[in-house]
C-alpha cells in the first residue's frame, strides 16, 4: 500500500505544515479567550494529572504522613521509569508491536515520562487507602482537585500551550528552511535563514519578546478579551466543542505532516530551536561499583519536539473534556438574558450558593448587604453563550479528533512497523562505537577477514558473517581528502540510517557516500 504521492507533496508542503503549526497557536489563544471556565472561581479539577499534582505538591498531612508520602512518590517515579523503559517501551512498543519510532533506545524518555504520571495516579490510591485506614484523614486524600482556583490554571495553561505552540512551530519553519525535499520553495529566506547565526538570534529574540508579553497580557488581564471583540461572532458550547476538537486534530496533524513520518528513521535530524546541534546530551556520573558502562541521557531535536506537541496534547484534551461537559452552576457562574454568561467574581461567597440562588433572578433582585448593590452588579459579564444544547449534540465535536486517532493510528500501524521479514535492530550504534575505536585490521580479524582480503568490497564481509546490508559502497565514490569529513545528501532515503566518520578523530582519509547509489 503506497500513499500517493501528488496527494504527500501538497499534504507535507512547506507551506501546508506552517500554517498548520500556526493556527494551533492562534486557536488555542481562541480558546482561551472564549472559554468562560478561564474566569472561573471554582477549584480546579484534572483527570489523571490533578491526582498527580495534588499528590506532589500540596495535601501533605503532616508529621510521618508527609513522610510516607514522599516515599510512596518517589517510589511511583522510580516504578513509573523502569516500567516505562522496559515494559512500555522496549517489550511492548520495540519487542511486540514492532514500531520503527521506537527502535532501540528512540523515545524512551517520552514513553517513561507517561508511564511515570500512569504510577503517580497508581501510587495515590494506594496512598489514599493508608489514609483511610488511619481514619479521620479524608481533607487529606488525593483527588483530582488541584487545590487552586479554574482561573489561575487556566492562565498557567495558557503559557504552557503558548511555549510548546511556539517552540513546535519555530521547529517547523526551522525545518522548512533549512532541508531541500522542495529545492524550489523559499529561496532567499533560505538563503538569509543559514547566513551565520541568524537562527539563533531570531529565535530567542523572537521568544523573549513574545512571551514576555504573552506573559503580561494572560497574567494581569491588561487586555480583556470580551471588552475587545464587543460580542463580535460569540461562541457557545458546541461551537467551542469543536474548536477544541480541531486543536487536537491539528495537533495530530503537525506530527503526521513531517517527511518522515510514521517511522522516523531518516538520517535527517533538525538542530534543537536556539542551538546548533541536533541533539542534547548529558553524560551521567559513572559509579563502577554499580554501573559497568557510561550512560548518556540522548534527547534529539525530533524527540524534543514531538515530546512538546504530546505534552500540549494533554491540555487540549483536557480543553475538549471541559468544552463537552461544562454546566454553568459546576463554575459558579449562571446564563442570563440573550444567554450570555456571567461569573461569580468572590470565590469566598459562592459557598452560600446553591442552584436556586446562583441564577440571573436571583441575583438580579438581591441586595448584597456588604456593597448595597444587587449581586449581578459585582459578577463579570461575558459575551460567551450557554444554549444549553444536549451532550449527544456536543459529543459530535468528538467525530473529528476520532477520526485523526484513527487514521495516526492506522498509519502508524500500516507503515510505521518492522514486517516480519524485517530484523528488528536491537542497537547497531555499538557496531558502530567498535568500527570507531578499532583499527582497520583489528576490526577486519572480527569480521573474518585476512589482512590480504580487506581490499574485498564491504558488502561482501557482511554477506560472509550474515550482517544484514544496510547500504553498499561503491568503490569510485571515495574521496582521499583528510581534512573533510563525510556528507550525506538531502534526498537520503528515509529508511537508511546515516553514517559519518570523523576524519578528526580518525587520522584517515574522509569517505563520502553517494546517496543515490545506496541499495537496500
Amino acid at each position: 500500500m503506497e500513499i500517493d504521492a501528488r496527494f504527500r507533496y501538497y499534504f507535507q508542503h512547506p507551506w501546508s505544515r506552517l500554517i498548520v503549526a500556526y493556527l494551533v497557536t492562534f486557536f488555542n489563544f481562541l480558546i482561551f479567550a472564549e472559554d468562560p471556565i478561564s474566569h472561573s472561581q471554582t477549584e480546579a479539577h484534572m483527570i489523571v494529572v490533578g491526582n498527580c499534582f495534588s499528590f506532589l505538591f500540596n495535601k501533605y498531612p503532616g508529621l510521618e504522613w508527609n513522610a510516607l508520602k514522599v516515599i510512596c512518590w518517589i517510589l511511583a517515579i522510580i516504578t513509573g521509569m523502569l516500567a516505562g523503559k522496559f515494559i512500555f517501551h522496549r517489550q511492548l512498543f520495540g519487542r511486540y508491536l514492532r514500531l520503527k519510532v521506537f527502535r532501540e533506545d528512540h523515545g524512551s524518555w517520552m514513553t517513561m515520562f507517561f508511564s511515570a504520571i500512569l504510577f503517580l495516579f497508581i501510587f495515590s490510591h494506594i496512598y489514599n487507602i493508608f489514609l483511610l485506614m488511619a481514619g479521620s484523614m479524608e481533607p487529606h486524600l488525593v483527588t483530582d482537585y488541584m487545590g487552586i482556583r479554574n482561573e489561575s490554571f487556566m492562565k498557567i495553561a495558557a503559557v504552557g500551550t503558548w511555549m510548546g505552540d511556539f517552540v513546535t512551530a519555530w521547529m517547523v519553519t526551522d525545518m522548512m528552511l533549512q532541508d531541500q525535499h522542495y529545492p524550489d520553495w523559499g529561496k532567499a529566506a533560505r538563503r538569509f535563514w543559514k547566513q551565520g547565526n541568524n537562527r539563533i538570534v531570531l529565535f530567542w529574540t523572537v521568544l523573549i519578546t513574545l512571551t514576555s508579553v504573552v506573559v503580561l497580557v494572560i497574567s494581569t488581564d491588561w487586555i480583556s478579551w470580551d471588552n475587545l471583540n464587543r460580542g463580535f461572532l460569540p461562541s457557545d458550547e458546541v461551537s467551542r466543542a469543536f474548536l477544541a476538537s480541531f486543536i487536537l486534530v491539528f495537533d495530530l496533524l503537525i506530527v503526521m505532516q513531517d517527511w518522515e513520518f510514521p517511522h522516523f528513521m531518516g538520517d535527517l535530524d533538525m538542530n534543537l530551536p536556539g542551538m546548533s546541534t541536533t541533539h542534547v546530551k548529558v553524560k551521567l556520573p559513572l559509579c563502577k561499583s554499580i554501573f559497568k558502562e557510561e550512560y548518556h541521557i540522548h534527547i534529539t531535536g525530533k524527540w524534543f519536539n514531538y515530546g512538546i506537541i504530546f505534552l500540549v496534547l494533554i491540555l487540549d484534551l483536557n480543553m475538549w473534556k471541559n468544552q463537552i461537559f461544562y454546566q454553568p452552576y459546576e463554575y459558579g457562574q449562571y446564563v442570563g438574558p440573550g444567554e450570555k454568561i456571567f461569573t461569580v467574581e468572590e470565590p469566598e461567597t459562592l459557598q452560600f450558593f446553591n442552584r436556586s440562588t446562583l441564577t440571573y433572578e436571583w441575583r438580579s433582585t438581591n441586595i448584597n448587604p456588604d456593597s448595597n448593590l444587587t449581586y449581578v452588579e459585582r459578577d463579570m459579564f461575558l459575551h460567551s453563550r450557554w444554549t444549553g444544547s444536549g451532550l449527544y449534540i456536543k459529543c459530535l465535536a468528538f467525530i473529528p479528533s476520532l477520526a485523526a486517532f484513527f487514521l495516526f493510528g492506522f498509519f502508524v500501524w500500516w507503515f510505521g512497523r518492522f514486517q516480519d521479514s524485517e530484523t528488528f535492530p536491537e542497537n547497531p550504534d555499538k557496531s558502530y562505537e567498535r568500527i570507531k575505536r578499532k583499527s582497520p585490521s583489528e576490526y577486519s580479524k572480527e569480521m573474518g577477514v585476512t589482512p590480504e582480503e580487506v581490499p574485498m568490497n564491504m558488502s561482501d564481509s557482511l554477506k560472509r558473517i550474515g550482517t544484514p546490508m544496510l547500504l553498499s559502497v561503491d568503490g569510485q565514490h571515495f574521496g582521499a581528502t583528510p581534512s573533510t569529513n563525510s556528507t550525506i545528501s538531502m534526498e537520503t532515503q528515509e529508511t537508511h540510517p546515516s553514517i559519518v566518520i570523523d576524519s578528526a578523530e580518525q587520522e584517515e582519509p574522509a569517505v563520502s557516500f553517494d546517496v543515490h547509489k545506496l541499495s537496500p
